[in-house]
């Protein structure tokens, strides 16, 4: 039956009531986890970058001649994922640029993604939009748009350091041409010179696919490699991070070095920040007013777990009572001593009638635990006495943990997590 007017009447104020309602919930919305999410994007580059102030300062040296003789600098940054080489090329152009300023020079920059531009007039075209968003993609020949990026130097009078990011992208796919052109654009004037410079960014080392011509321009000297991250190095570099993008004191320290030891299987920054941004929304999404450890194993559980039923399989009934142990033993923290496990697991022994084993058959279970990577073991670090061994979680919460092995341990039990 067709609705009447006054059926649609009120529909109609139902659902304005109910985007009022809606709206007011996003205007008095304010984060108690979250200071600034944006600190956290991928994107951004902050005033510090922290344990890359060695290679700042390898890039201000190659740049001299820029400020000092008026030549072109030259670098190549190369590193896996996560190692920091773009944020490490940006933060040295925003300083450089303003160095420079102060010294009475104009410099400027433009970054390049070549996985995106991975043909010369492409990535050409890139620098030309640089100057002119509106330049047309078409209709102008490879030399033809070199004369511009001429002109345009030669209008702005700024001295241009292009960032050339995933070089080895456009150096496999169109070989060494556009580099050997820019780096040569001055060649045929007699005044002025060095006006460009280049950074080349890249996973692989991609020197060796430049052509005779175009390596003459590039030193291997020039040449800035980055090692993976360690432990600690994700964690300091996570904690600043945490910082900028979170309420004081509300990421826990020991999530902090969580997520360094997780983060520290491939040395990646990005992924660590990753993990920080989600056991953000984590503990935000569940009321809690800190960020923790269990938020930081949900998150890993969310990204890239390795744990499955099928890891679980491989794992005896005796060594699940002591991977319950620990599971139980982490239920509030980041990590547990071994002691503190070991009175965990004579309890568990009695639950589910195991005979509990010496402490160095237990300590072994432990390790066959750690060489699986169902739980992490390392030595305490400085400030704890002796040589104590700390356990933790990698890859699970704790809590869903407990609740699969105790499903697993008593198939006909529904019993709560205790």
């Amino acid at each position: 039956m067709p609705a009447s007017a006054h059926e649609k009447r009120l529909a109609c104020q139902r659902f304005i009531c109910r985007k009022r309602d809606t709206r007011a919930m996003f205007d008095s919305f304010q984060s108690r986890i979250f200071k600034d999410v944006g600190k956290l994007s991928f994107d951004f580059v902050p005033e510090r970058l922290v344990h890359r102030e060695a290679q700042l300062k390898r890039l201000f040296t190659l740049f001299r001649p820029v400020f000092e003789g008026g030549s072109g600098g030259r670098a190549f940054i190369v590193g896996s994922v996560g190692t920091g080489k773009t944020a490490l090329s940006k933060r040295f152009c925003m300083d450089f640029k303003e160095f420079c300023a102060r010294k009475g020079k104009a410099v400027d920059y433009v970054l390049v993604n070549c996985r995106q531009r991975s043909s010369d007039s492409s990535a050409l075209l890139r620098i030309l939009m640089h100057y002119d968003e509106r330049f047309p993609d078409r209709g102008f020949s490879f030399s033809e748009m070199l004369e511009i990026l001429r002109k345009n130097l030669d209008k702005t009078g700024a001295h241009l350091v292009v960032i050339l990011d995933e070089a080895d992208v456009l150096l496999k796919k169109s070989g060494s041409d556009l580099i050997y052109s820019l780096t040569r654009l001055d060649d045929e004037r007699a005044a002025p010179k060095g006006r460009l410079s280049i950074i080349m960014v890249s996973q692989k080392w991609a020197l060796d696919l430049l052509d005779p011509a175009a390596l003459s321009t590039f030193k291997r000297s020039s040449a800035i490699e980055l090692g993976k991250y360690a432990a600690p190095e994700l964690s300091d570099i996570v904690s600043d991070r945490a910082e900028l993008a979170f309420q004081t004191g509300v990421v826990d320290e020991d999530a902090i070095e969580l997520i360094g030891d997780i983060a520290s299987e491939w040395g990646d920054a990005r992924y660590a920040i990753e993990l920080l941004e989600k056991a953000g929304m984590l503990a935000e999404e569940g009321g809690a007013e800190l960020v923790s450890a269990e938020h930081v194993r949900a998150a890993k559980a969310e990204t890239y777990s390795v744990v499955t039923e099928g890891k679980l399989d491989q794992v005896d009934r005796h060594k699940k009572v002591v991977l319950l142990a620990v599971a139980r033993s982490l239920r509030k923290s980041a990590y547990a001593g071994t002691g503190e496990i070991e009175k965990a697991y004579a309890v568990a022994c009695e639950e589910y009638g195991e005979k509990p084993r010496g402490h160095t058959q237990f300590w072994g279970y432990l390790k066959e635990l750690d060489a699986l990577g169902l739980v992490d073991a390392k030595v305490a670090g400085a400030g704890t006495s002796g040589r104590t061994t700390i356990v933790s979680l990698p890859d699970i919460p704790a809590k869903v943990l407990i609740e699969k092995l105790v499903a697993i341990l008593s198939p006909s039990s529904r019993s709560k997590v205790k």
